[in-house]
């Protein structure tokens, strides 16, 4: 068993807002990935143009909320939703709140 402190987990330089990548490894059916980051009010990830990941995306907001765009769409998300952006989807979310959105996210290839 793997027990981590989220505090303890370095945030990825190359990111726009703190992004941890709290688990990484191979898996059977692909890559995996779980992480966590923060949207604080006002940003928007990525910061130009669009997301797109040869991963499925599964999401869910532990608190706040964000509005997401993906395929024309316009979706807001708030604590206790959970979301799923197929692989190569692209996307974007915004923070238009006054607090900060927590997510809990997981990459599966």
């Amino acid at each position: 068993m793997d027990v981590l402190n989220i505090e303890d987990i370095q945030i990825d330089s190359n990111a726009a807002v703190p992004l941890k990548t709290v688990f990484s490894q191979k898996a059977l059916a692909g890559d995996l990935k779980v992480g966590t980051v923060v949207i604080p009010p006002g940003k928007r990830v990525p910061l130009t143009g669009v997301s797109n990941h040869k991963e499925n995306e599964y999401s869910i907001i532990v608190k706040g909320s964000i509005v997401t765009e993906t395929k024309g769409s316009t979706y807001r998300v708030s604590s206790g939703d959970a979301t799923f952006i197929p692989a190569g989807q692209e996307h974007i979310a915004y923070n238009d709140s006054d607090e900060d959105c927590e997510i809990v996210w997981v990459l599966v290839g």
